[in-house]
């Protein structure tokens, strides 16, 4: 983490998944792994990520739209300007149930630009893969499903 890095508005590497662009601000190779940082839109009705933990911590920060947050037993309704952390080890899951874009900054320590990457290659395909292909994904990179049963709705 020797370099300073700055990026422009529409600047850093992008990747796409479950119709979300996410464009990662800071990744793994210029945190030495300590965290991730990207800004992700997250259309519509889109498909969310199966309930999940993580060793370390998850931040969201809405920048527009809204975005729902579940965490352990506990659904946040998050609007423009609200701050969401999500403790180590804490089920979560999030999404937009919402009818228009939301825009959002998430922080993952440590580092989870690589589990994106391969998450955006799993679904460059026409079709949507399985939610067992998207965990195998998960737990390739540290990343703990917990079962909940369906595909996994929000509230």
């Amino acid at each position: 983490m020797s370099d300073l890095v700055v990026l422009g508005p529409d600047e850093g590497e992008t990747v796409t998944a479950r119709g979300s662009v996410m464009t990662f601000k800071a990744t793994a190779g210029t945190t030495g792994g300590h965290f991730s940082f990207m800004e992700r839109t997250l259309p519509p009705g889109g498909r969310i990520p199966p309930p999940h933990t993580h060793d370390g911590e998850e931040v969201f920060y809405v920048l527009q739209g809204r975005v729902a947050v579940q965490a352990g037993d506990r659904t946040v309704q998050a609007g423009p300007g609200t701050f969401v952390l999500v403790p180590p080890q804490v089920p979560h899951t999030f999404g937009n149930d919402d009818h228009v874009e939301a825009r959002v900054l998430i922080l993952h320590h440590p580092a989870a630009d690589a589990y994106f990457r391969d998450l955006a290659a799993l679904w460059a395909v026409p079709v949507p893969p399985s939610l067992d292909a998207e965990r195998a994904v998960m737990r390739r990179h540290g990343i703990t499903p917990v079962p909940k049963g369906g595909q996994g709705r929000l509230g």
